[in-house]
């Protein structure tokens, strides 16, 4: 009986091809070598210092509200951390939330939904100060 050799990379994933007596993995995964765009909607607010600590929580709702609506692949949202001070570090903001996308077209048409508006117009007397960063990876 002969021995039989099995090659099998973890960029194969999988994919393995079956030849006379070795099993040959492909080294390349050619799914994997493609880019994908992703588009980041970040958010930073400043919310009102006379807010009562329930209006500060329930400011929580406005993201959770976006969670909801299309298009929106993933939302997160939390405070500054209580990181070391130091010169180009900003933690004056009450929350910040990042958002992603799979094209500009999304993020654009969700900026325009109708729940978008009026979530934005419900909490929009909460904060005195919002910006709005939006980037482009490829990964």
């Amino acid at each position: 009986m002969k021995r039989r050799n099995f090659i099998i990379t973890s960029a194969s994933a999988g994919a393995l091809a079956l030849v006379g007596e070795n099993v040959l993995a492909n080294p390349v995964n050619e799914t994997a070598s493609k880019t994908k765009t992703v588009y980041f909607h970040y958010l930073l607010f400043w919310l009102k210092p006379e807010l009562t600590p329930t209006q500060v929580k329930d400011f929580q709702n406005f993201f959770e509200g976006l969670k909801k609506l299309p298009y929106v692949k993933n939302v997160r949202y939390g405070g500054p951390a209580n990181s070391t001070p130091r010169p180009v570090m900003d933690n004056s903001f009450s929350y910040n939330a990042s958002m992603e996308f799979d094209s500009l077209e999304d993020l654009e048409t969700y900026g325009k939904l109708d729940g978008h508006l009026a979530l934005v117009a419900k909490y929009k007397p909460f904060f005195n100060k919002m910006m709005v960063h939006d980037s482009v990876y490829n990964q």
